[in-house]
């Protein structure tokens, strides 16, 4: 699983494989906490992170959005996620 981003000790990944499950999403890892987000709600579907990583999280989410989204589409043609600007 490629890191696509890494911020403020956040880890940002994204499988990719054709047929990964829906619906479309990312993982983040701090510490030896992890969490999985929603990339169209941008909401917590599973896990947890501190509360201040989170929000950390959901703000640079929102920022690559569509990003995220194309990401997506190329993990689920086996293509390797490119590469996120980290929030600054």
């Amino acid at each position: 699983m490629p890191t696509i981003s890494m911020f403020y000790g956040i880890i940002i990944r994204m499988y990719y494989a054709p047929g990964e499950h829906n619906p479309p999403h990312f993982h983040a890892y701090y510490n030896e906490c992890k969490a999985t987000f929603s990339i169209d709600s941008l909401e917590l579907m599973q896990g947890d992170l501190p509360r201040r990583q989170m929000r950390l999280v959901q703000a640079w989410a929102e920022l690559h959005q569509d990003e995220l989204r194309a990401d997506w589409q190329l993990a689920m043609t086996g293509e390797e996620p490119c590469r996120i600007q980290p929030l600054q």
